[in-house]
């Protein structure tokens, strides 16, 4: 009995622990501003295709013409390639884009472009990102 409860409190604080990190994974709950998206042109300097999340950090030049680098996150590389296409070489360095998703709530160059985001290829207007919900229908009039 003795023994079966020191392994029953050796489970649960292994399991305590293990679970800390699961839930600071998604930590950016609360750090974008989901509620006022921005839209930001800019130049690809790289294109992380990875897993668990993809990275794009691309140049933006204010209207002053100060450059700044700015970061995106994405989802996974498995999602993107099997959602939308994606590969290594949807994004190469020197493409223009123009991203519309949260910004980090700290004023920060950095968004998270995993809910409610587009990515549009600049020049040609192709949307190669899209996870904005469309506006649902109104009801039927009776």
């Amino acid at each position: 009995m003795k023994n079966m409860r020191i392994a029953f409190i050796c489970v649960s604080l292994a399991a305590l622990l293990l679970a800390n990190p699961l839930l600071a994974h998604h930590g950016f709950a609360g750090r974008y501003d989901e509620d006022h998206p921005v839209t930001v042109m800019g130049t690809v300097v790289e294109l992380q295709f990875v897993n668990p999340h993809s990275m794009i950090y691309f140049d933006v030049t204010d209207k002053a013409g100060k450059t700044e680098r700015w970061q995106a996150e994405l989802g996974s590389a498995g999602q993107l390639h099997s959602r939308e296409g994606w590969t290594r070489t949807t994004l190469q360095v020197g493409d223009k884009i123009t991203i519309l998703g949260p910004q980090n709530k700290n004023g920060s160059s950095d968004m998270n472009l995993s809910h409610e985001s587009k990515i549009t290829m600049t020049e040609s207007g192709k949307v190669i990102h899209n996870s904005i919900k469309a506006e649902q229908p109104p009801p039927p009039a009776n």
